[in-house]
């Protein structure tokens, strides 16, 4: 997120598709000045937007005079051939022809690689291409290439004490491509690149396999952090922490990791009983800190930790990896694009007929529930799809057939939104056919997604055949969408699913903490998580009882 004053943005701002994309490429700040051109706009703004048009007459002068006294000009689309010349002059790329829409491979110049930290070096962009033009002095940042050949996409120039940065797309492609309007705010906002590397530490490696691994590996794999310290109380899962990373120190105790110079951020990977206390312990310390999901067991204690963190000026957030499923990414773009309407019902599910885990997961005591399992993932999909908080809360349950975990064997949570919209989530144990992962109702359409197994053939010497079956969540699910047609009916698609990611959340720490961009798991939305799990929860416990909640604006 750029980090000026303000910024004025002159746009058709006729479309709100258009004005979410340079609202992206904008500071999070009061004096945001948002102008359709309208002379006056500009004044005192450190960044001005350009997009689709070229101002002339006074606002073009006014322009050129705030670029000359230092402020950014960002011209979206290029400067068209048939510009009044002092603007052209000013944006200084020019274009002869428009190609039509279609997918095009945007490739960063070694010149602007310091702004690609934790980016593609090529990614695809969608949208009407303008190829540049570009004088001999100005800097290409990054280009396309047509026919063989590369043609400038995205280039700077210097005019007086400011600078001109042309995109050749516009922000329809802006919106259409995360990495394209990270690249874009990147360079705009001045971000000077941290060199520096972030030691990670880890509390609770787990077992063989478990959350320590991933952190571990994901650290590992993203520039800018280093996986460096561990702590544990069992010897045995320390030395498995050690056979993967050869150079970790290793630590028994918190207060060793508390202190250690070269731990930036603490990942606290223990069950989620002691959340709390050691995120506290942590944060006191002066570390940066990301919690094992859920982030704690009640509002309150979610309060006095951001508190803490605020008050230390650290980082607070939660490891909430699965908004990077790929069915959920794919799912949360066909929403975020209207395509069904308004959602007035959401529902998803969990489990199978088996009997649980007999680790802590099964435990109330330590893991909270039932509900506070896989629902801190579910309900936070929840959330985010249908935005703005529910304001009533209720839970049943049932222990039928598992008696030796503490756990329920089935819980089913309602919630429940001022305007009639509503949601259910449910985790069984007890459900020998599943219900579909995902199933959304909007006012044009619906749409579900369906698990489907994951099972690994293989064949070993001595043994023979083998099939391993993974766990049904691991996998995306197929999705299917309906939307109505009028009286020709109903279209029916496949939903195609996201890309994957390669260690999304880490990479998002790095650029967090190094480059200053936005969190993609604010601690607020976390504890808003928390806080429908706590209501639910408190639901449960009496039998089902309406739980009215109230979650302050984040």
């Amino acid at each position: 997120m750029l980090r000026h004053s303000s910024t004025a943005i002159i746009a058709d701002l006729a479309d709100p598709q258009r004005l979410g994309a340079l609202k992206g490429l904008t500071p999070q700040t009061d004096s945001l000045r948002v102008g359709a051109l309208q002379p006056g706009v500009t004044t005192g703004a450190d960044v001005i937007i350009v997009d689709g048009t070229d101002p002339a007459g006074e606002l073009a002068d006014e322009i050129r005079r705030a670029v000359g006294a230092g402020a950014t000009l960002l011209c979206l689309g290029g400067a068209s051939t048939g510009a009044e010349q002092g603007w052209a002059d000013l944006a200084g790329h020019r274009v002869d022809t428009e190609l039509p829409d279609g997918e095009w491979f945007v490739k960063v110049t070694d010149e602007a690689s310091r702004w690609a930290a934790r980016l593609p070096g090529e990614f695809p962009v969608r949208g009407a291409f303008r190829p540049l033009q570009v004088a001999p002095d100005d800097v290409v940042l990054a280009h396309v290439s047509i026919a063989y050949r590369d043609r400038p996409v995205l280039a700077l120039r210097r005019h007086g004490a400011g600078r001109v940065i042309t995109c050749a797309l516009t922000s329809t492609s802006m919106l259409r491509s995360a990495a394209l309007s990270r690249f874009v705010s990147r360079i705009v906002g001045s971000t000077n690149p941290v060199s520096r590397t972030l030691g990670l530490g880890i509390v609770g490696f787990g077992p063989l396999g478990g959350m320590g691994l991933h952190h571990g590996l994901g650290a590992s794999a993203t520039p800018g952090l280093d996986f460096v310290a561990v702590c544990d109380n069992s010897g045995e899962r320390l030395k498995a922490a050690t056979e993967s990373f050869p150079s970790v120190a290793t630590y028994s105790g918190i207060d060793d990791l508390a202190g250690d110079p070269d731990v930036s951020i603490v990942v606290v990977a223990t069950p989620p009983s002691t959340h709390a206390e050691l995120a506290e312990r942590f944060l006191g310390a002066g570390k940066h800190v990301v919690c094992e999901k859920p982030m704690c067991f009640t509002p309150h204690q979610a309060d006095s930790l951001i508190e803490l963190a605020e008050r230390n000026n650290v980082m607070l957030t939660v490891h909430q990896n699965r908004r990077w499923d790929q069915d959920f990414l794919a799912v949360k773009s066909v929403v975020g694009a209207g395509r069904l309407g308004t959602i007035f019902n959401m529902e998803t599910f969990v489990g199978g007929f088996e009997h649980p885990c007999r680790a802590w997961h099964s435990e109330v005591s330590i893991s909270g529930g039932a509900i506070y399992d896989w629902g801190a993932h579910y309900l936070d999909w929840t959330l985010l799809l249908l935005g703005d908080n529910p304001i009533r809360v209720s839970a049943t349950g049932h222990k039928r057939v598992w008696h030796d975990v503490t756990n329920e064997d089935q819980v089913r949570v309602r919630l429940a939104w001022a305007d009639g919209r509503e949601a259910e989530f449910v985790h069984s144990d007890v459900a020998g056919i599943r219900r579909p992962k995902m199933y959304l109702q909007g006012t044009q359409g619906t749409l579900v997604a369906h698990y489907r197994p994951v099972v690994l053939d293989v064949i070993e010497p001595g043994i023979g055949y083998r099939s391993t079956v993974a766990h049904h969540a691991e996998a995306p699910a197929d999705i299917k969408m309906a939307t109505y047609a009028g009286i020709s009916g109903l279209i029916e698609e496949t939903v195609p699913l996201a890309p994957p990611g390669n260690f999304p959340f880490h990479a998002n720490l790095a650029d967090h903490l190094l480059l200053g961009e936005p969190l993609a798991v604010e601690p607020r939305s976390a504890r808003n998580v928390v806080a429908v799990l706590d209501a639910a929860q408190r639901s449960l416990d009496a039998g089902g009882a309406v739980v009215d909640l109230t979650i302050p604006e984040n």
